[in-house]
């Protein structure tokens, strides 16, 4: 054999081996979420819309085996930092999909998009991010914090309701969906309370509303906050139409129970949601866990969804960082929610809707759509986004 021939067949031979080894390598993907704690609920329902998509998938992602490594970030931003770096350095994860909360968001963030890793979030959607912070590494397949707010503002609004009371948990999150409320309610705020993230006991907020009156209550209290905040708003007797998000939903709702029925939420999607992948998703999801799915899931589905056509798109070809971002920017995959697409800030321009709790048909509670408020509604933030598609 010449030494051209010998040449050209090492550089073969090395062709091989290297599209050989990356179709045996894993794609790896760190699932960083609260599984602790009063707000466990959430990250549960998250951890089973990935594993869902996962199985739904073959056990694939973008035709490689996958391997899913899961953390309980304890709703703690420092112990989530030191765990995502965990997955980075020694783990060497693709994927970051997570956090629940915003406060772990923000504290996860740098190390994990310094590091060139792609950040998915299947829930929290800080606006600290998607603006003139925005980062190529960072996608959220759920929304911006303020757009699911904005929905009960703008129905109270034009439900013509003047007087409003606001109430949340200091954080960013909390911070982000009274502003989100306010961006559409032109009436009287008598006041806007925030308490330390995960209090249990509301009865002086709610003595307080028993005394101003308001014709409105707002609230975004998720998870066990949800649960206790429920169950004593009924047992104080108070009948003030309540407007929330994430307060009562699919993860808290069967511990509120029938205190729940008839409030009201905003939400990028409901279980009855009519869509053909919708309804499989919901079926599948009551027959594995005999519960009804929340956000959490579906969103954690759809970043399984995400990452499946990102690595389709570059033939598993994940060095290429680039590539892998415009791939995911497409949004190329059939989301539960229906059609949605990216704004160049990696949050996604979608509908959202009204919803009420309601009982189904086999005794379980979900949330179910009253009426589309926005259409195709992209972020306020995303103007200021440096970045493009």
């Amino acid at each position: 054999m010449n030494r051209l021939a010998s040449l050209t067949f090492a550089v073969a031979v090395g062709a091989f081996a290297a599209t050989s080894a990356l179709a045996q390598d894993k794609v790896k993907v760190g699932l960083l979420v609260t599984l602790s704690g009063p707000s466990a609920a959430l990250g549960q329902q998250a951890r089973n819309g990935f594993e869902l998509a996962l199985k739904d998938l073959g056990g694939k992602l973008g035709g490689r085996e996958a391997e899913v490594i899961v953390v309980d970030d304890e709703l703690k931003p420092d112990v989530a930092v030191t765990k995502v770096k965990g997955l980075i350095e020694r783990d060497k994860v693709d994927f970051v999909v997570g956090p629940i909360f915003s406060n772990v968001l923000g504290a996860i963030v740098k190390p994990v998009t310094d590091a060139q890793t792609f950040l998915i979030s299947p829930n929290a959607g800080s606006s600290a991010l998607a603006g003139k912070s925005c980062n190529a590494f960072y996608f959220a397949t759920s929304y911006q914090n303020d757009q699911v707010h904005q929905v009960s503002g703008n129905v109270a609004q034009a439900r013509g309701h003047k007087k409003a009371y606001l109430l949340a948990p200091n954080y960013q999150a909390g911070k982000d969906a009274l502003a989100g409320f306010k961006r559409d309610f032109k009436g009287e705020v008598l006041e806007e309370s925030y308490v330390p993230l995960n209090t249990l006991d509301f009865q002086s907020e709610l003595a307080k509303i028993a005394s101003m009156k308001p014709d409105a209550i707002y609230t975004f209290m998720p998870g066990g906050m949800g649960v206790n905040l429920v169950k004593q708003y009924k047992q104080a007797g108070l009948t003030i139409p309540v407007f929330s998000a994430f307060t009562v939903d699919e993860a808290t709702l069967p511990a509120q129970g029938e205190a729940a029925l008839g409030m009201f939420a905003g939400s990028n999607w409901a279980p009855n949601l009519d869509t053909p992948q919708n309804k499989k998703f919901v079926d599948s999801y009551v027959a594995a866990h005999n519960a009804v799915p929340a956000t959490y899931a579906f969103q954690a589905y759809d970043a399984a969804l995400l990452i499946d056509s990102a690595v389709k798109a570059v033939n598993g070809d994940l060095s290429n960082k680039d590539a892998v971002r415009k791939a995911m920017l497409k949004a190329d995959f059939a989301s539960l929610r229906g059609p949605f697409k990216f704004s160049a800030n990696g949050y996604p321009i979608q509908n959202f809707y009204l919803t009420k709790v309601g009982k189904r048909a086999d005794g379980k509670y979900e949330t179910q759509i009253v009426e589309k408020v926005f259409s195709d509604y992209a972020d306020p933030y995303a103007k200021d986004c440096a970045l493009t598609n």
